[in-house]
């Protein structure tokens, strides 16, 4: 697999033909749960060889990788790091900057849709007025984009420097879902005076409280998020713990990969992706060979090789989708570490919100930024 600035991704034939032949290959896990109890202990088995058996045999990448092509990507050299990126401009000039960052298992592709309707509100039906010039940076390590050194800036660092020095914004917005999420909250508590304000769909604890102090629902919170931590967090625990021995798993078997985060697509959401999003996801992680980078800021945090969020002093707007992972946060825990100025409790949507749900999240956005702009 090559990249270039004329072609984000280029997959050699030969690479192609090897997944494919993998793929046929697959030597199938026995089951051992009643039919009647499918997924109860992982992916769903019937699911898995269907979309092996597509990926293999009627999924076409080549589509799927001009589409890619065809994004507007651009790189910027940064402390020594390659910086992938995306740039919307707004369909009028002079608009607040935003930054969207993406989280686990997915890609800069999860955000392409919300992009487009928050930089050109007009061709949904929206106010021109309402427009942004939105940037989309690739998680390092994540996709085509390289990892950064191990005695680089922080991801958060570069980010800033990419929307500050690169791209020459004053100030500007940030959203974040999921480890996007800690990446923004990272920027909005080092970088006040520039931030204009965070809009999260998820954030970090606070590093203490006074057990005293918690509320009714507070309590009932931390209760369901520790059931929900025995019952389903065991994907995190082994990517922060030993990633690498189970990244050699998932780097040499595709229909492994394909387990591990098809997944993620069916229990943390409600929506019933396409077969091609799943698998043009897949593809990324794939032909790039980025799971066991993806697992990294895992690794970081738990090793506390990143810096904590300890308190977000710039407006933060909170959107919490109901088939998310893990349950819904009150509004007093967050507030704990971070000043809420809005808190919205979507209707539907989960983990994938940006593609699931994006006229729901983009009109949340706009609501939050216009009173910031």
């Amino acid at each position: 697999m090559s990249t270039s600035r004329e072609h984000l991704i280029d997959v050699p034939e030969a690479e192609l033909e090897d997944l494919r032949a993998r793929l046929r290959a697959t030597r199938w896990a026995k089951p051992w749960l009643p039919a009647a109890e499918p997924g109860a202990t992982g992916v769903d088995g019937d699911e898995l060889r269907r979309l092996a058996g597509y990926w293999a045999d009627g999924y076409d990448w080549r589509k799927h990788e001009s589409t890619i092509n065809a994004l507007p990507s651009h790189f910027a050299e940064i402390d020594g790091t390659t910086v992938h990126y995306l740039r919307y401009d707004a369909e009028r000039p002079g608009r607040l900057p935003l930054l969207l960052a993406n989280g686990w298992p997915s890609s800069f592709l999860e955000l392409t849709g919300l992009a487009e309707r928050l930089s050109a509100p007009s061709e949904w039906g929206g106010d021109p007025d309402d427009a942004f010039t939105v940037i989309v940076p690739a998680l390092p390590g994540y996709g085509v984009a390289p990892q950064r050194p191990a005695s680089g800036p922080h991801t958060h660092e570069l980010w800033h420097r990419l929307m500050t020095g690169e791209l020459g914004f004053a100030r500007y917005g940030a959203h974040g879902s999921d480890i996007g999420a800690g990446d923004v909250s990272r920027l909005g508590e080092a970088y006040p005076p520039v931030v204009a304000g965070l809009h999260l769909l998820d954030t970090a604890a606070p590093e203490a409280y006074d057990q005293e102090s918690l509320t009714p629902e507070e309590r009932a919170y931390l209760a369901a998020e520790e059931a929900w931590a025995v019952d389903e967090r065991g994907y995190s625990h082994e990517q922060q713990t030993r990633p690498l021995t189970l990244a050699q798993g998932l780097s040499d078997s595709p229909s492994g990969l394909l387990a591990w985060i098809l997944e993620k697509y069916r229990v943390w959401s409600a929506t019933r992706f396409t077969d091609d999003f799943v698998l043009t996801q897949a593809s990324l992680y794939w032909f790039t060979n980025s799971i066991s980078t993806s697992f990294r800021p895992y690794y970081e945090r738990h090793h506390n090789l990143v810096p904590a969020v300890t308190r977000v002093d710039v407006p933060t707007a909170v959107a919490l989708f109901p088939s998310d992972l893990g349950a819904r946060k009150p509004r007093s825990w967050i507030e704990r570490n971070y000043r809420v100025a809005r808190y919205t409790l979507m209707p539907r949507g989960g983990h994938f919100a940006a593609y699931e749900e994006p006229d729901l999240l983009a009109a949340d956005l706009r609501a939050f930024f216009r009173t910031l702009a």
